[in-house]
């Protein structure tokens, strides 16, 4: 069986996010999109299929929420990983129950993603 490549889409409206993480990634071999506004991050979902999406949670018009729940719809099986400045019980409490893969708060380390990515890897491979 060919290993294929992880589909991984970010959604950030800080630009340094994206950038950072798409160098990141890229160099271990993902497939990386990203995005500074939620509508075109979803617009490119619905032309093709992410493995995972990481998208912040606040954001100007569609915020991270709103995002997982239409990835949800989308997608069921992606995997969707918010990060947020702004962590409160009751949202990492509203991600969970829309389905979200993992909650992380910034500033959050790199190898900390890294892993997270990693475990929702294994989640996507063991569902096949």
């Amino acid at each position: 069986m060919s290993e294929t490549i992880t589909r991984l889409l970010v959604v950030d409206d800080e630009p340094i996010v994206g950038k950072r993480l798409k160098q990141v990634f890229g160099k271990i071999g993902f497939e990386i999109e990203t995005f500074t506004d939620s509508a075109s991050a979803l617009a490119a979902m619905a032309e093709k299929s992410f493995d995972i999406v990481v998208t912040d949670l606040k954001m100007e018009g569609i915020d991270g929420i709103e995002v997982l729940k239409r990835v949800r719809v989308m997608n069921p099986e992606t995997r969707v990983i918010i990060i947020t400045g702004y962590a409160s019980p009751d949202t990492a409490e509203l991600a969970q129950r829309q389905g979200v893969f993992a909650f992380l708060a910034k500033p959050f380390r790199l190898d900390e993603l890294k892993q997270v990515i990693y475990r929702a890897m294994e989640s996507n491979r063991a569902e096949e």
